[in-house]
């Protein structure tokens, strides 16, 4: 492992290794006014919810690391205390990265980049209407975190309305993650797009507790073929499967193979922790316990 102080380093070097480290980054495409009532537009990576009630959104125009100079988006909200906070998707992080050049604080980015500006309802900044989810904002506090180049500034703002296209709500008018295709912000150039094919579920244990890795059988835990992943995953059953399920499961699923390797035992529970290891990457959890326990009936 490298370690790190991050006193010992320069900040461009530490910057590098927070922003490849720590992602995928929701982007926060900000507008705002200055003093004069010109509009600004920017996205921001360091963001994100922090809560519901009330609703608080929290992101961070830090200052340059190379010139320590604060964003135009920093300076607005110090003035006018207003923000739309846009969601990016991918149909528009390409207009986003050229609303991200370093234009002089009178250049309005919604013309540079194309995006069409939406009177907001409740607040003077305008929204995006591109992005599929806006949130217009009142701006209660700013925290500044320091003076030096690379010092974030938090931007804590209070949802006043929120506004949806409907064409990313489901038919529980719930938003649907496959539909709203964001995108997120990785290290260096690289962004992160969360479409169907990057995206998984995993059931959050909200009201279950699961045995735990203490509860698994000594075979289980100790498996050559299951990765810590697997056991965690196996570890969130609320119980292990009966024996009667098992001996039936057993017998009607894995008969063939128990007479195949009936002289081989030690192939048997490789054969048999790998078809576990399998089923759990079909979210089969149950079945794969009986798999796996089935050894120990056999």
């Amino acid at each position: 492992m490298l370690t790190i102080d991050p006193k010992e380093i320069p900040v461009p070097k530490l910057h590098h290794y927070l922003l490849g480290a720590i992602g995928p980054r929701p982007i926060a495409f900000a507008s705002t006014l200055d003093a004069d009532g010109n509009d600004n537009l920017a996205p921001f990576s360091f963001f994100n919810v922090f809560s519901a009630n009330p609703p608080i959104l929290i992101f961070s125009p830090a200052r340059s690391g190379r010139t320590n100079t604060t964003k135009d988006t920093y300076n607005n909200v110090k003035v006018i205390p207003e923000v739309v906070i846009n969601v990016v998707n991918y149909d528009m992080v390409h207009q986003m990265s050229l609303a991200s050049s370093p234009f002089s604080p009178n250049i309005n980015e919604f013309d540079k980049a194309g995006f069409t500006a939406v009177s907001s309802e409740t607040i003077q900044p305008k929204r995006v209407g591109e992005s599929p989810v806006q949130f217009e904002c009142k701006v209660i506090e700013v925290k500044e975190l320091g003076q030096n180049g690379g010092a974030g500034n938090l931007v804590i703002c209070e949802v006043q309305k929120i506004h949806i296209d409907e064409k990313v709500l489901n038919t529980e008018g719930a938003i649907d993650q496959k539909e709203i295709d964001l995108v997120a912000r990785m290290g260096g150039n690289w962004y992160c797009r969360a479409d169907e094919n990057s995206m998984f579920e995993i059931q959050k244990p909200i009201t279950t507790i699961g045995i735990g890795f203490d509860g698994m059988p000594k075979d289980v835990l100790t498996s050559s073929i299951l990765s810590g992943n697997d056991l965690g995953q196996l570890g969130n059953i609320e119980e292990l499967p009966n024996e009667t399920d098992v001996n039936e499961f057993k017998l009607i699923e894995l008969s063939e193979l128990f007479v195949s390797l009936e002289d081989d035992a030690k192939k048997l529970e490789t054969e048999l922790h790998t078809r576990a290891k399998q089923l759990l990457s079909e979210n089969k959890v149950e079945e794969a316990w009986m798999t796996l326990l089935s050894f120990n009936d056999g």
